[in-house]
């Protein structure tokens, strides 16, 4: 999908989505990983209906997309979301946050919804 032209309310719409530090969060991990609700859950000691709130917002506006696997949904950034890059240059400069990925793993907790 091409790019589209950024409008100054499209951009306050995405800013003010990403004003919220998790799903700032959300969204700087998922461009580095698939992530399944139950990992958010981990990640963020959250409820998984109030982790699946702020990916269904996220998921609304097309930013992420899902993809279920039995009975669980694992959500990345969407490759053609036409405001990709903008948002890709609000993220940029923010701290990796693959160490909360690796904690998961070293905890076993990593895809624990596979099986």
């Amino acid at each position: 999908m091409a790019s589209q032209e950024l409008k100054l309310e499209t951009a306050a719409n995405i800013l003010k989505l990403l004003g919220d530090k998790t799903r700032l969060a959300m969204v700087k991990i998922l461009s580095e990983n698939e992530c399944c609700v139950c990992e958010f859950v981990d990640l963020f000691q959250m409820s998984q209906p109030a982790v699946s709130q702020h990916l269904r917002k996220l998921r609304d506006i097309g930013l992420v997309k899902e993809r279920r696997n039995g009975q669980w949904i694992y959500y990345s950034l969407n490759a053609a979301y036409p405001f990709r890059s903008f948002v890709l240059q609000v993220i940029q400069g923010l701290p990796s946050q693959q160490y909360r990925i690796e904690e998961l793993e070293a905890q076993g907790k990593r895809i624990s919804c596979d099986s």
